[in-house]
This record gives C-alpha cells, structure tokens and sequence, in this order.
C-alpha cells in the first residue's frame, strides 16, 4: 500500500499528537503525585492537618459546627467538605453539623446586591457563626477579598478558623489558627491537594465519633 505526502502527513500529525497527549498526561500526574509527597515529607503540614482535625473534634463535642467557604473550585470543595460531615465519609454515624456558606443563592445574590460580592461569606458568618463553632477558608491564592473578610469576621465572633491555601506567601497566613499552604503554586494542583486534606480530615473526625 503507498501513501500520498499529504496522508504521509497527517499520519506523522496524529503520531505526534498521541504522543503529546501521552507526555502531558503523565507530567500532570506526576507533578501531582510530587506535590502530595512534599506534603507527606513535611512535618510542620502533617502537625497542622492534625492540629486541624482535633480543633474540629473539640468544637463538635462542645456543640459546635463547621462552617466553610471557596470561590470557584474551592467552593465545591467546600461543600463536599461540608457534605461529608453531614453525611458520612465512609461509615455510618451521627450527623455533624457543617453548612457551606456557598450555596444559597438568594443570600448570595441579596449579599452581593446589597452591599457587594465580597461580603457574601462575612455577612453569613455574622448570622450564623458562634464562638465554639470553626470556619474552614478555602482560597489557593490565600487573598481572596470575601475570604479574607470572611476570616475577619470569624475571628471577630471568636470561631476558629483553618485556612487552605497555596504555596506563595498571602493575606490568610497571619490570619488562621490552622493554616495549610500546598507545596504548589499552580490552582488546579493546590485544588487537588485541598480535597485531599479534606478527606484525611474527615476521615479522622469520623473516627473519633466511631470510637466515642
């Protein structure tokens, strides 16, 4: 069978493009799995994600709740998070009190009408928020305006707050109890690792209300 230069070409095209796909794929996952074995390799992280987990416990056992907040694709992770604490993660026990601050929509959009976008948390936290309860703040930039104002009022109100961010220094550092930064400073990588971390710290919070 011959081949014309112009079929010649298209095939030498598709070739490449497999290939690239193939590379880009396994670079992605690669600078993913590296990420979580930076995370894995640092004890001061490991010690927050800890440190975080029993905060958590201790406002529950007081009566206390979870609330939680992102923009974006951090404001899915919020509400998984809180999803998973309403639910379960993966065994059958009470219910635990957690509400994403991110998913009623005409509080959002009154909120943001009213006075602006970047109250949309802090307004909420105002309503909701109590002095044992702990607001998880959800942002890989670490400087999202509604986030940082959310914190703010957290702290006013005396919760605690755990703050989820990425690797490059920001506003949330000087602001959380509990501050994990992942070893990354590209969104979707952080992200990955931000659910990560929330499931490990569900997992431990569930456990403890297995055993108690």
């Amino acid at each position: 069978m011959s081949f014309t230069n112009c079929q010649i070409c298209v095939i030498m095209i598709s070739c490449l493009g497999v290939w690239y796909l193939k590379d880009f794929i396994e670079k992605y996952i690669l600078e993913s799995v590296s990420t979580k074995e930076k995370l894995l390799k640092d004890p001061i992280l490991i010690a927050e994600i800890e440190k975080a987990s029993l905060s958590i416990i201790e406002a529950y056992k007081k009566g206390g709740k979870v609330l939680t907040a992102g923009n974006g694709g951090s404001a899915a992770d919020a509400q998984h998070i809180a999803a998973e604490f309403v639910s379960k993660f993966m065994y059958n026990r009470k219910a635990l009190s957690a509400i994403a601050l991110t998913t009623n929509s005409s509080i959002l959009t009154s909120v943001g009408n009213d006075y602006s976008h970047e109250h949309v948390f802090a307004r909420q936290i105002q309503a909701y928020g109590n002095k044992d309860d702990i607001f998880i703040a959800i942002s890989t930039s670490g400087n999202s305006k509604n986030i940082i104002l959310a914190i703010n009022e957290a702290k006013n109100q005396g919760l605690k707050i755990i703050g989820l961010t990425g690797d490059k220094p920001s506003e949330m550092d000087k602001l959380c109890n509990h501050l994990i930064k992942i070893p990354s400073e590209k969104t979707p990588i952080i992200q990955e690792s931000h659910i990560m971390v929330g499931h490990i710290i569900c997992a431990l919070v569930e456990k403890e209300f297995l055993l108690n």
